[in-house]
């Protein structure tokens, strides 16, 4: 396979093996990007645990330091008196039936839903849109709630929802290559420092098996688990 000039320059730059600090990674990440566009700098964080037992089953929200470098389009699916707080905290969409009718058609074009309890029982049947899209409000990311300016205030700001998948990684972003190496460090950290709290009490042996910093289409650099204060 055929290696472009670009892949060349960013593989020099590269030690064979190497585990770097966080601190490293942050900085030398964006020594490696190629992309003409603001790339998604990511987190890839292997962890011992079984996400088969629902104990162990990890999903949380996170706030950024630095927030996440793009703007989420927010959607409030709430009954006419939450409407207007749902404005006033900048939401970009805000109604019940007529966003309901949307979706069932087909309609995703947002990235974070919001929702007051009692819209849930309505949602129930758009599972199958919603899901697939990890559209779906839930009461552990803050989605599910009463105070629904406040939950849109956290997500305009940077706070993120994450979660495990099936083989026992997260993935998820942590800033844009536009950011300065220490906002990409502070944004890292709060992640990892996150999780490290969420260890699950059944969960033994070593529960950060591997932790891994990449952009959009740059190789991945492995991050000392050690090196990461507070975990």
């Amino acid at each position: 396979m055929k290696v472009s000039k670009n892949r060349k320059k960013v593989n020099e730059k590269l030690e064979k093996d190497k585990v770097y600090t966080l601190e490293q990674a942050s900085a030398l990440i964006k020594e490696l990007n190629t992309t003409k566009f603001n790339s998604s700098v990511d987190l890839h964080i292997r962890l011992g645990v079984d996400p088969r037992k629902p104990d162990q089953a990890l999903r949380g929200t996170v706030s950024l330091p630095h927030g996440t470098g793009r703007s989420k389009t927010v959607l409030v699916l709430c009954p006419a008196d939450k409407e207007e707080q749902a404005k006033a905290a900048g939401a970009d969409y805000y109604g019940l039936d007529e966003y309901l009718e949307k979706i069932a058609g087909g309609w995703t074009d947002v990235d974070v839903i919001i929702a007051t309890p009692s819209v849930m029982p309505k949602l129930g049947r758009l599972g199958k849109i919603l899901g697939p899209r990890n559209l779906m409000p839930n009461p552990k990311s803050g989605t599910v709630t009463e105070n629904v300016g406040d939950a849109v205030t956290e997500v305009k700001k940077g706070k993120i929802a994450f979660k495990i998948d099936k083989f026992g990684i997260i993935h998820t972003s942590v800033g844009r290559i536009s950011f300065e190496p220490n906002q990409i460090f502070d944004n890292a950290k709060e992640m990892m420092t996150t999780i490290s709290k969420m260890k699950p009490s059944s969960a033994k042996g070593i529960y950060f098996k591997s932790i891994y910093l990449a952009t959009t289409m740059s190789p991945a650099l492995q991050i000392d688990v050690k090196s990461v204060p507070g975990i």
